[in-house]
Protein backbone atom coordinates (compact mmCIF):
# COMPACT_ATOMS: atom_id res chain seq x y z
CA UNK A 1 0.00 0.00 0.00
CA UNK A 2 1.59 3.63 -0.44
CA UNK A 3 2.69 5.43 1.97
CA UNK A 4 2.34 9.32 2.18
CA UNK A 5 4.10 11.77 4.88
CA UNK A 6 1.86 12.72 7.26
CA UNK A 7 1.51 16.14 6.00
CA UNK A 8 5.24 18.23 6.48
CA UNK A 9 6.56 15.75 9.26
CA UNK A 10 9.07 12.92 8.13
CA UNK A 11 6.78 10.30 9.41
CA UNK A 12 5.01 8.11 6.84
CA UNK A 13 1.62 6.71 7.35
CA UNK A 14 -0.74 4.13 4.75
CA UNK A 15 -3.31 5.71 2.85
CA UNK A 16 -5.89 3.81 4.47
CA UNK A 17 -5.72 3.55 8.60
CA UNK A 18 -7.22 1.12 10.74
CA UNK A 19 -9.59 2.62 13.21
CA UNK A 20 -10.83 0.89 16.50
CA UNK A 21 -13.82 2.54 17.59
CA UNK A 22 -16.06 -0.72 17.03
CA UNK A 23 -13.18 -2.95 19.03
CA UNK A 24 -15.13 -3.93 21.86
CA UNK A 25 -19.10 -4.91 22.07
CA UNK A 26 -18.92 -5.04 17.88
CA UNK A 27 -15.37 -6.49 17.72
CA UNK A 28 -14.41 -8.96 20.28
CA UNK A 29 -10.66 -9.25 21.34
CA UNK A 30 -9.99 -12.31 19.32
CA UNK A 31 -11.32 -10.90 16.07
CA UNK A 32 -10.01 -7.50 16.89
CA UNK A 33 -5.81 -9.03 17.00
CA UNK A 34 -7.82 -11.04 13.34
CA UNK A 35 -8.17 -7.62 12.34
CA UNK A 36 -5.18 -6.26 12.89
CA UNK A 37 -3.13 -8.77 11.67
CA UNK A 38 -5.22 -8.66 8.28
CA UNK A 39 -4.65 -4.74 7.75
CA UNK A 40 -1.08 -4.92 8.25
CA UNK A 41 0.12 -7.88 6.38
CA UNK A 42 -1.60 -5.65 3.46
CA UNK A 43 0.38 -2.66 4.21
CA UNK A 44 -1.82 -0.83 6.75
CA UNK A 45 0.72 0.85 9.10
CA UNK A 46 -1.90 3.58 11.44
CA UNK A 47 -3.41 2.31 13.59
CA UNK A 48 -6.00 4.93 14.95
CA UNK A 49 -7.52 4.41 18.78
CA UNK A 50 -8.67 6.85 21.16
CA UNK A 51 -8.95 6.33 24.94
CA UNK A 52 -12.71 6.25 25.35
CA UNK A 53 -12.43 3.10 22.84
CA UNK A 54 -14.10 0.08 24.05
CA UNK A 55 -16.82 1.77 26.27
CA UNK A 56 -19.19 -0.50 25.56
CA UNK A 57 -16.96 -2.85 27.29
CA UNK A 58 -15.46 -0.22 29.37
CA UNK A 59 -13.95 3.12 28.26
CA UNK A 60 -9.78 1.95 27.32
CA UNK A 61 -10.75 -1.47 26.32
CA UNK A 62 -9.44 -0.86 22.68
CA UNK A 63 -5.91 0.48 23.94
CA UNK A 64 -5.77 -2.66 26.06
CA UNK A 65 -7.17 -5.21 23.17
CA UNK A 66 -4.38 -3.49 21.11
CA UNK A 67 -1.69 -3.42 23.96
CA UNK A 68 -2.05 -7.06 23.56
CA UNK A 69 -2.38 -7.32 20.13
CA UNK A 70 1.48 -5.72 20.47
CA UNK A 71 2.53 -7.58 23.10
CA UNK A 72 1.37 -11.18 21.19
CA UNK A 73 2.68 -9.87 17.93
CA UNK A 74 6.07 -8.25 18.61
CA UNK A 75 4.74 -5.62 16.17
CA UNK A 76 5.22 -2.46 17.77
CA UNK A 77 8.12 -0.84 14.97
CA UNK A 78 5.78 -1.97 12.01
CA UNK A 79 2.83 0.56 13.21
CA UNK A 80 2.58 3.89 13.77
CA UNK A 81 -0.07 4.33 16.37
CA UNK A 82 -2.26 6.88 17.17
CA UNK A 83 -4.50 7.66 20.21
CA UNK A 84 -7.06 10.52 21.35
CA UNK A 85 -7.27 12.78 24.62
CA UNK A 86 -9.97 14.85 25.69
CA UNK A 87 -12.84 13.11 26.35
CA UNK A 88 -14.39 12.39 29.85
CA UNK A 89 -13.14 8.81 30.81
CA UNK A 90 -14.79 9.23 34.68
CA UNK A 91 -17.32 11.32 36.77
CA UNK A 92 -13.96 12.86 38.19
CA UNK A 93 -14.07 17.06 37.19
CA UNK A 94 -10.33 16.38 36.12
CA UNK A 95 -10.44 13.56 34.50
CA UNK A 96 -11.43 15.03 31.16
CA UNK A 97 -10.43 17.93 28.76
CA UNK A 98 -7.11 19.22 27.59
CA UNK A 99 -5.72 20.29 31.11
CA UNK A 100 -1.88 20.38 31.41
CA UNK A 101 -2.90 17.60 34.37
CA UNK A 102 -5.39 15.91 32.30
CA UNK A 103 -3.05 15.76 29.10
CA UNK A 104 -0.01 14.37 31.23
CA UNK A 105 -1.84 11.93 32.86
CA UNK A 106 -4.13 10.52 29.98
CA UNK A 107 -0.94 10.05 28.13
CA UNK A 108 0.74 7.60 31.53
CA UNK A 109 -2.67 5.75 31.68
CA UNK A 110 -2.93 5.30 27.54
CA UNK A 111 0.98 4.05 27.31
CA UNK A 112 -0.03 1.57 30.17
CA UNK A 113 -2.72 0.21 28.11
CA UNK A 114 -1.10 0.21 24.98
CA UNK A 115 2.03 -1.68 26.93
CA UNK A 116 4.58 0.66 24.93
CA UNK A 117 7.22 3.41 25.68
CA UNK A 118 5.81 6.03 22.98
CA UNK A 119 2.54 6.92 21.18
CA UNK A 120 3.30 7.79 17.26
CA UNK A 121 0.58 10.54 17.24
CA UNK A 122 -1.30 11.90 20.17
CA UNK A 123 -4.63 14.01 19.37
CA UNK A 124 -6.66 15.74 20.96
CA UNK A 125 -10.25 14.71 20.45
CA UNK A 126 -12.03 17.81 20.92
CA UNK A 127 -11.69 21.37 21.68
CA UNK A 128 -11.54 22.76 24.92
CA UNK A 129 -12.24 26.21 24.67
CA UNK A 130 -11.52 26.51 28.81
CA UNK A 131 -7.85 25.87 28.72
CA UNK A 132 -5.46 28.50 26.68
CA UNK A 133 -3.04 27.47 24.13
CA UNK A 134 0.17 27.59 26.37
CA UNK A 135 -1.40 25.59 28.56
CA UNK A 136 -2.00 22.83 26.42
CA UNK A 137 1.46 23.30 24.58
CA UNK A 138 3.51 23.00 27.61
CA UNK A 139 1.80 19.73 28.57
CA UNK A 140 2.55 18.42 24.99
CA UNK A 141 6.30 19.82 25.07
CA UNK A 142 6.56 18.37 28.42
CA UNK A 143 5.34 14.90 26.70
CA UNK A 144 7.44 15.43 23.75
CA UNK A 145 10.47 16.26 25.44
CA UNK A 146 10.04 12.77 27.39
CA UNK A 147 9.97 10.59 24.72
CA UNK A 148 6.43 9.52 25.05
CA UNK A 149 4.89 11.13 22.46
CA UNK A 150 6.68 12.19 18.64
CA UNK A 151 3.91 14.15 16.97
CA UNK A 152 0.84 16.24 17.68
CA UNK A 153 -2.57 15.68 16.14
CA UNK A 154 -6.15 17.08 16.58
CA UNK A 155 -9.59 15.98 15.70
CA UNK A 156 -13.03 18.08 15.11
CA UNK A 157 -11.29 21.25 15.40
CA UNK A 158 -12.68 23.81 13.45
CA UNK A 159 -10.22 25.48 10.44
CA UNK A 160 -9.77 28.72 12.93
CA UNK A 161 -9.01 26.66 15.86
CA UNK A 162 -5.66 24.98 13.63
CA UNK A 163 -4.63 28.58 12.79
CA UNK A 164 -4.86 29.51 16.29
CA UNK A 165 -3.23 26.39 17.41
CA UNK A 166 -0.16 27.02 14.74
CA UNK A 167 -0.22 30.64 15.64
CA UNK A 168 0.94 29.76 19.60
CA UNK A 169 3.22 26.84 18.62
CA UNK A 170 5.10 28.89 16.55
CA UNK A 171 5.33 31.65 18.81
CA UNK A 172 6.90 29.01 21.44
CA UNK A 173 9.12 27.52 18.62
CA UNK A 174 7.02 23.75 18.84
CA UNK A 175 5.87 22.27 16.05
CA UNK A 176 2.30 22.02 17.16
CA UNK A 177 -0.06 20.02 15.38
CA UNK A 178 1.31 17.19 12.55
CA UNK A 179 -2.28 16.44 11.20
CA UNK A 180 -6.15 17.15 12.17
CA UNK A 181 -8.61 14.21 12.18
CA UNK A 182 -12.17 14.85 10.99
CA UNK A 183 -15.47 13.68 9.68
CA UNK A 184 -15.52 14.00 5.66
CA UNK A 185 -17.89 12.09 2.88
CA UNK A 186 -20.03 12.74 0.38
CA UNK A 187 -22.46 13.71 2.81
CA UNK A 188 -20.47 15.84 5.34
CA UNK A 189 -18.66 18.30 2.48
CA UNK A 190 -18.20 21.19 5.02
CA UNK A 191 -14.61 20.46 5.35
CA UNK A 192 -14.18 21.96 2.16
CA UNK A 193 -14.62 25.02 3.02
CA UNK A 194 -11.59 25.90 5.74
CA UNK A 195 -10.50 22.99 7.83
CA UNK A 196 -8.75 21.45 4.62
CA UNK A 197 -7.47 24.66 3.71
CA UNK A 198 -6.20 25.63 6.49
CA UNK A 199 -4.28 22.29 7.08
CA UNK A 200 -3.30 22.29 3.77
CA UNK A 201 -1.56 26.03 4.58
CA UNK A 202 -0.16 24.69 7.85
CA UNK A 203 1.26 21.95 6.16
CA UNK A 204 -1.10 18.93 8.04
CA UNK A 205 -2.23 15.64 7.23
CA UNK A 206 -5.88 15.40 7.13
CA UNK A 207 -6.70 12.14 8.53
CA UNK A 208 -10.81 11.55 7.38
CA UNK A 209 -13.15 9.45 9.87
CA UNK A 210 -16.23 8.48 8.80
CA UNK A 211 -16.00 8.09 5.03
CA UNK A 212 -18.96 6.44 4.75
CA UNK A 213 -21.15 8.57 7.15
CA UNK A 214 -21.66 5.72 9.87
CA UNK A 215 -22.77 3.35 6.78
CA UNK A 216 -25.19 5.61 4.97
CA UNK A 217 -23.09 5.73 2.47
CA UNK A 218 -22.45 1.76 2.28
CA UNK A 219 -25.41 0.18 0.75
CA UNK A 220 -27.73 0.99 3.29
CA UNK A 221 -30.67 0.86 1.35
CA UNK A 222 -29.65 -2.41 -0.06
CA UNK A 223 -28.79 -3.93 3.48
CA UNK A 224 -31.87 -2.55 4.55
CA UNK A 225 -34.39 -4.40 1.98
CA UNK A 226 -32.09 -7.44 2.81
CA UNK A 227 -32.22 -7.18 6.76
CA UNK A 228 -28.52 -7.06 6.96
CA UNK A 229 -28.01 -3.85 7.79
CA UNK A 230 -25.46 -3.42 11.36
CA UNK A 231 -24.08 0.04 11.56
CA UNK A 232 -25.93 1.40 8.95
CA UNK A 233 -29.21 1.24 11.21
CA UNK A 234 -28.24 3.35 13.68
CA UNK A 235 -26.41 6.52 15.08
CA UNK A 236 -25.51 9.22 12.25
CA UNK A 237 -26.28 6.63 9.48
CA UNK A 238 -30.06 6.44 10.68
CA UNK A 239 -30.50 10.02 11.57
CA UNK A 240 -29.55 11.11 8.03
CA UNK A 241 -31.39 8.64 6.33
CA UNK A 242 -34.73 9.97 5.40
CA UNK A 243 -33.17 13.15 4.33
CA UNK A 244 -31.12 11.51 1.84
CA UNK A 245 -33.40 8.92 0.56
CA UNK A 246 -33.74 10.22 -2.72
CA UNK A 247 -30.34 10.88 -3.28
CA UNK A 248 -29.24 7.59 -2.11
CA UNK A 249 -31.67 5.29 -4.32
CA UNK A 250 -29.72 7.37 -7.41
CA UNK A 251 -26.19 6.55 -5.51
CA UNK A 252 -27.36 3.12 -4.96
CA UNK A 253 -28.17 2.22 -8.35
CA UNK A 254 -24.91 4.54 -9.91
CA UNK A 255 -22.41 1.94 -7.52
CA UNK A 256 -24.39 -0.82 -9.12
CA UNK A 257 -23.91 0.19 -13.00
CA UNK A 258 -20.75 0.74 -12.16
CA UNK A 259 -20.38 -3.05 -10.94
CA UNK A 260 -18.95 -1.35 -7.87
CA UNK A 261 -19.94 -1.29 -4.09
CA UNK A 262 -21.34 1.58 -2.39
CA UNK A 263 -19.13 1.54 0.44
CA UNK A 264 -16.01 1.60 -2.39
CA UNK A 265 -16.83 4.12 -4.61
CA UNK A 266 -17.95 6.13 -1.24
CA UNK A 267 -14.06 5.49 0.15
CA UNK A 268 -12.60 6.05 -3.46
CA UNK A 269 -14.42 9.58 -3.82
CA UNK A 270 -12.61 10.66 -0.31
CA UNK A 271 -9.37 9.40 -1.58
CA UNK A 272 -9.50 11.30 -4.28
CA UNK A 273 -10.13 15.07 -2.70
CA UNK A 274 -7.35 17.23 -2.44
CA UNK A 275 -5.52 17.63 0.67
CA UNK A 276 -6.67 14.15 2.16
CA UNK A 277 -3.80 12.05 3.73
CA UNK A 278 -5.46 9.25 4.93
CA UNK A 279 -8.73 7.55 5.42
CA UNK A 280 -9.44 5.92 8.44
CA UNK A 281 -11.96 2.60 8.37
CA UNK A 282 -13.88 0.78 10.94
CA UNK A 283 -14.02 -2.59 9.83
CA UNK A 284 -15.43 -5.53 11.71
CA UNK A 285 -14.15 -8.03 9.43
CA UNK A 286 -11.26 -8.99 7.26
CA UNK A 287 -13.43 -8.70 4.27
CA UNK A 288 -14.29 -5.36 4.89
CA UNK A 289 -10.68 -4.47 4.68
CA UNK A 290 -10.31 -6.35 1.53
CA UNK A 291 -13.52 -4.23 0.01
CA UNK A 292 -11.60 -0.86 1.34
CA UNK A 293 -8.27 -1.70 -0.20
CA UNK A 294 -10.46 -1.88 -3.69
CA UNK A 295 -11.06 1.64 -3.13
CA UNK A 296 -7.26 2.41 -3.50
CA UNK A 297 -6.84 -0.34 -6.27
CA UNK A 298 -9.02 1.30 -8.74
CA UNK A 299 -9.72 5.35 -8.61
CA UNK A 300 -13.15 6.81 -9.71
CA UNK A 301 -12.99 8.17 -13.05
CA UNK A 302 -12.96 12.26 -13.74
CA UNK A 303 -16.53 11.01 -15.25
CA UNK A 304 -17.85 9.71 -11.90
CA UNK A 305 -16.06 12.31 -9.88
CA UNK A 306 -18.16 14.71 -11.51
CA UNK A 307 -21.52 12.35 -11.37
CA UNK A 308 -20.64 12.47 -7.50
CA UNK A 309 -20.76 15.80 -7.66
CA UNK A 310 -23.91 16.03 -9.16
CA UNK A 311 -25.69 13.69 -6.76
CA UNK A 312 -23.69 15.62 -3.51
CA UNK A 313 -23.28 18.87 -4.29
CA UNK A 314 -20.42 20.53 -2.36
CA UNK A 315 -21.44 23.64 -0.19
CA UNK A 316 -22.38 27.12 -2.08
CA UNK A 317 -20.29 27.48 -4.96
CA UNK A 318 -17.61 24.70 -4.39
CA UNK A 319 -14.80 25.11 -3.63
CA UNK A 320 -13.08 26.85 -0.15
CA UNK A 321 -14.68 29.88 1.63
CA UNK A 322 -15.23 32.76 1.43
CA UNK A 323 -15.51 31.99 -2.53
CA UNK A 324 -17.89 29.34 -1.89
CA UNK A 325 -20.82 31.69 -0.57
CA UNK A 326 -19.96 34.38 -3.19
CA UNK A 327 -22.69 34.38 -5.81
Amino acid sequence: MMQVRLGRCGLTVSRLSLGTVNFGGRVEEEDAHRLMDHAVARGVTLIDTADIYGWRVHKGYAEEAIGRWLAARGRRDDVVLATKVGNPMSEAPNDRGLSARHIVAACEDSLRRLGTDWIDLYQMHAVDRSVGWDEIWQAMELLVAQGKVRYVGSSNFAGWHLAAAQEAARARHFVGLASEQCVYNLVTRHPELELVPAAEAYGLAVLVWSPLHGGLLGGVLRKLAEGTAVKSAQGRAAAALETHRDTLVEYERFCQDLGRDPAEVGLAWVLARPGVTSVVIGPRTPAHVDGALGALDKPLAADELARLDELFPPVGNGGPAPEAWLS
